[in-house]
């Protein structure tokens, strides 16, 4: 069952509907870290505890996920079809891929530094405007990189790609998180 974030979670029946839910998510947690790096002058509170080893979980299980759905199963459906509407967002596919492998440096500090910070309850000023430095790097990224997905990609794809490679592209989210599949009525 996914995770309902907002007014609409969307299921495998609609894989790019479901990316897009799973952008939610992204903008949810980084929110919660921008918060947590406005309190690192501190130690943490059980709020504060919380909100950072729920937003570190995500980023290390859930996200690479994410990532792999759009490397693995979307963006190389999409560069196999002919169409002048792929074509105009194929532009972007390498851009959105080169910001996937700049993004994963900057979550290893983010992680790093948030682990060290729950575990000894404080963190040097370097530490702190460090954590604070790659949480704004990776949210001004991830507000560009959503939008390019959301508003071009994404809808391109819901368009354009046949019945068959949505269900083999839902097969393979369900199978990257180990749920069953149950198979969509329409699509075969």
């Amino acid at each position: 069952m996914p995770v309902q974030i907002g007014a609409k979670a969307h299921n495998f029946n609609e894989p790019t509907g479901l990316l897009s839910d799973c952008h939610r998510r992204i903008e949810m947690f980084m929110r919660s870290l921008e918060g947590v790096a406005k309190l690192m002058d501190f130690p943490p509170d059980e709020q504060t505890k919380t909100a950072l080893e729920t937003a570190l979980r995500y980023f290390h299980e859930a996200a690479p996920k994410h990532t792999a759905d759009e490397e693995e199963s979307l963006f190389p459906r999409l560069r196999e079809l002919q169409s002048p509407e792929v074509e105009s967002a194929f532009s972007r596919l390498e851009e959105l891929e080169g910001e996937h492998r700049w993004a994963e440096p900057l979550h290893a500090q983010v992680e790093s530094l948030g682990m060290e910070y729950l575990t000894r309850g404080q963190l040097s000023r370097a530490q702190v405007e460090a954590f604070r430095s790659a949480v704004t790097e990776l949210a001004a990224m991830y507000q560009r990189h959503i939008a390019v997905e959301d508003g071009t990609l994404f809808p391109v794809a819901a368009r354009v790609l046949s019945d068959s490679d949505k269900q083999a592209i839902a097969a393979e989210m369900a199978k990257r998180r180990a749920v069953p599949l149950v198979p969509l009525r329409g699509l075969r």
